[in-house]
């Protein structure tokens, strides 16, 4: 049985597009968890207790290949329970949250802590201080255990709605976005000084010729989303560019060519 959060009676409803979206493509949620855990340094990290008992605690870390490289004492009671049990999660949320929070991007990756060994050993204790150089105060501390967390599963949240799993193989072969990190101040020239483009690929490609305003919200490496205002109420439309972007430089000449697909459309 599908379960939904019930509606109260009132709650304003999503309009659907009333034509096709050109081109939907957008990361994966293996992407899009990798970029998560590459826009930060810290998370909570959830360890089991000797007693069985959930433990969750604020940690640093750094990445190797997209694994969490983790610096923590044994005089800590997370260093104890990794040490006696492996098994942990790391949650991640993004620095850059919205009014509400729940809106909010965030992750959690789940696997098993291990003590890397030989030249992994070395590259973890870089990955690490590479992330947290306040950590070479204390790193090598007899005390202080570097941990790998081999993420078996991770979950992907990126705010109502829109969440989505990917398995251990599927996060070691994704790869961060180059955009998404670097958009603010582009995401803010287009809706500052280019409103009427913005809402032009509304109108031609997003699915919504109806719309009356045109705001982007987000850029990524294939594309941008837009929350759109029509008479039928609000919703969020995905504009996909005509080729994907590798770096922050491409995205002018990306949305220029779709402001010039989309004022062109019949």
């Amino acid at each position: 049985m599908a379960l939904d959060h019930g509606d109260p009676g009132d709650a304003p409803s999503t309009p659907p597009p009333l034509t096709p979206i050109v081109n939907t493509t957008r990361p994966s949620a293996a992407d899009e968890a990798r970029t998560v855990a590459a826009a930060t340094n810290t998370a909570t990290l959830a360890t089991l207790s000797a007693d069985g008992g959930p433990w969750a605690s604020f940690v640093t870390y750094g990445l190797l290949e997209g694994q969490p490289v983790l610096c923590v004492s044994r005089m800590a009671e997370h260093g104890r329970n990794l040490a006696g049990d492996p098994r942990a999660s790391v949650s991640i949320v993004t620095p850059d949250l919205p009014e509400d929070p729940l809106a909010g991007t965030r992750l959690t990756l789940a696997g098993v802590a291990e003590r890397p060994e030989g030249a992994e050993a070395v590259a973890a204790r870089e990955a690490h201080l590479a992330a947290v150089p306040a950590a070479k105060t204390y790193i090598d501390f007899s005390d202080f255990t570097v941990w790998v967390l081999r993420v078996r599963r991770a979950r992907w949240v990126g705010g109502y709605g829109r969440m989505d799993s990917a398995t251990a193989e599927e996060y070691a072969a994704a790869q961060a976005d180059p955009i998404i990190p670097a958009a603010a101040r582009a995401i803010a020239h287009l809706n500052d000084d280019h409103a009427d483009a913005l809402l032009d690929m509304a109108h031609a490609r997003g699915g919504y010729p109806d719309a009356t305003a045109a705001v982007c919200e987000r850029a990524d490496r294939f594309g941008l989303d837009l929350r759109v205002t029509t008479p039928r109420g609000i919703a969020v439309t995905r504009i996909g560019y005509l080729q994907p972007i590798d770096a922050i430089a491409e995205l002018r000449a990306a949305t220029v060519e779709l402001a010039r697909a989309s004022k062109d459309a019949p």
